[in-house]
C-alpha cells in the first residue's frame, strides 16, 4: 500500500494514546508506549477494585455465605468488576490497532486526496487536542465521584442484605467491603465507562468531520462500497466493547431473577434497549458516510450509463449495422471483451451500498451482544432443552 504520509504521523491517530490518564499510566509502568503492558495493567486494576472485597468478605463472613447475596453470588458485581472492566481496558489496544490502520487506508486508497490533507491533519489535530484535554478527564472524574455512587445505589444495588450491606427498618448500613466498593471500585469502573464514552463521541465526531470532505468516493470500486469497505473491519475491532456491555447486563438480571424473583421476559425491553444502544454506538459513526455513498452512487450510475450509451452504439454501429472494416474478424475482437467489462463496472455501480458494513457485520454484532446473555435462557429452559431449540434455529 502507498501511504502519501509518512508512517509516523499516520499514526498519530489515536483515541486512546493521550490524556492525563495514558500518561499516568506510563509515569507508573503500566502503559509502555503505545500501549504494551496490558496484562499488568489488567493485574493492578483488578487488584484495586476486587481483590480488596475478596479479603473483607472472607474476613467478614460474606464471601460465600452469612446473607443472602454473598460476595461470590453477586453477580452483577462479578461481571462489572471481573468481565467489564477488564473487557474495556482490552478493547483499547484492539481499537487503537484498528484506527490507527484506518488512517492510512483513507489516505492510501487516496480517499482523502493531496488537496484534502491539510483539512485532514487539521481534523485530526483536533481530535487529538480533546483527547488530551485534562479537564474533561478531571471533569468525568468529578462527575464519577459526586453523582456516580448515587446512581449505584438509585439503580443497580439490591434492597435485601448482602455482602456489601445490611437493611435495617429500610436504612442500608454499608459493611467494610461496601464501603471499599462504593467508593473505590464502582467509582473506578464508571469512569472507565465514561471515558469510553467520551472517545467514542470523539470518534463520531471525526468520522463526520471526515464525510464532509469531498472525498475521493470511486463508484467502481470493488468493496461496493466506493472504498470505504475498510470501514466494516471498526465494528468488529468493537467486540471486547460490546461484550463487556452484554455481560453486565447478563449480572444485573441474573440477580434480579435469582434473589429478587424476576423472570427473564420482564426485562425484554431493557435487552432490546441496550442492542439499540450497542448497535447506534458501533454502527452509528459508520452511517455518516451514507449520503457521500447515495451520492456517488447516483453520479456514477449517470457518468458510467453515458459512457455505456456512447459504447454501445458504437458497437452497434461497428458490429451490427456492418460499419467495421471488412478485414477486422469478430473472433478475437477486444470489443467483446471491452463490452464485458463496462457491463461489469456498471454493475458494480449498480451494487453500490448506502452503508460501508455488510450482513457478516450485522449477525457478528448480535452474537457478541446475545453471548454473554445466553446463560439466562436456562432460568427459562433446561440445558437441553436450549440446546435443542438452537440446533432447530441453526438447522
Amino acid at each position: 500500500m502507498n501511504d502519501r504520509t509518512p508512517p509516523e504521523q499516520a499514526e498519530e491517530f489515536s483515541l486512546f494514546l493521550g490524556g492525563p490518564l495514558y500518561q499516568l499510566f506510563i509515569r507508573l509502568g503500566l502503559i509502555k508506549p503505545p500501549l504494551d503492558r496490558l496484562r499488568w495493567r489488567l493485574i493492578v486494576i483488578t487488584a484495586i477494585v476486587w481483590a480488596p472485597l475478596f479479603v473483607l468478605t472472607l474476613l467478614d463472613g460474606r464471601f460465600l455465605g452469612g446473607v443472602k447475596v454473598p460476595f461470590l453470588r453477586d453477580f452483577e458485581v462479578q461481571a462489572r468488576l471481573l468481565a467489564a472492566i477488564p473487557l474495556l481496558i482490552a478493547a483499547e489496544v484492539v481499537i487503537h490497532a484498528r484506527t490507527t490502520a484506518m488512517i492510512r487506508q483513507f489516505r492510501g486508497r487516496q480517499i482523502v486526496t493531496d488537496a484534502l490533507e491539510s483539512r485532514f491533519h487539521g481534523i485530526t489535530e483536533s481530535a487529538m487536542r480533546i483527547r488530551n484535554s485534562i479537564p474533561l478527564e478531571i471533569g468525568i472524574a468529578v462527575f464519577v465521584v459526586a453523582i456516580g455512587r448515587l446512581t449505584w445505589q438509585g439503580l443497580t444495588a439490591l434492597d435485601s442484605d448482602t455482602w456489601y450491606a445490611t437493611m435495617v427498618a429500610g436504612t442500608r448500613t454499608n459493611t467494610p467491603a461496601g464501603i471499599w466498593y462504593q467508593f473505590v471500585s464502582v467509582p473506578i469502573s464508571q469512569f472507565i465507562w465514561l471515558r469510553w464514552i467520551v472517545r467514542l463521541a470523539l470518534w463520531w465526531r471525526f468520522l463526520w468531520q471526515v464525510s464532509r470532505l469531498e472525498l475521493n468516493l470511486v463508484p467502481t470500486h470493488p468493496d461496493r462500497c466506493c472504498g470505504l469497505g475498510f470501514l466494516d473491519g471498526t465494528a468488529f475491532a468493537m467486540a471486547p466493547f460490546l461484550l463487556a456491555h452484554s455481560a453486565l447486563l447478563s449480572g444485573y438480571l441474573g440477580n434480579r431473577i435469582l434473589w429478587e424473583g424476576a423472570k427473564l421476559p420482564d426485562y425484554y425491553p431493557e435487552i432490546g434497549a441496550l442492542a439499540i444502544f450497542l448497535f447506534a454506538v458501533t454502527l452509528g459513526p459508520l452511517c455518516v458516510f451514507t449520503p457521500g455513498l447515495l451520492r456517488a452512487r447516483l453520479q456514477g450510475l449517470a457518468r458510467y450509463g453515458t459512457l455505456a450509451s456512447d459504447y454501445v452504439n458504437a458497437f452497434d454501429r461497428k458490429w451490427i449495422r456492418g460499419e467495421r472494416p471488412a478485414d477486422e474478424p469478430l473472433v478475437g475482437s477486444a470489443d467483446i471483451q471491452s463490452l464485458a467489462d463496462l457491463g461489469n463496472s456498471f454493475s458494480v455501480v449498480q451494487a453500490i451500498i448506502p452503508f460501508p458494513f455488510g450482513r457478516s457485520t450485522l449477525v457478528g454484532l448480535v452474537v457478541f451482544i446475545a453471548l454473554p446473555l445466553l446463560p439466562l435462557a436456562l432460568t427459562m429452559f433446561s440445558a437441553t432443552e436450549l440446546f435443542t431449540r438452537l440446533l432447530q434455529v441453526l438447522l
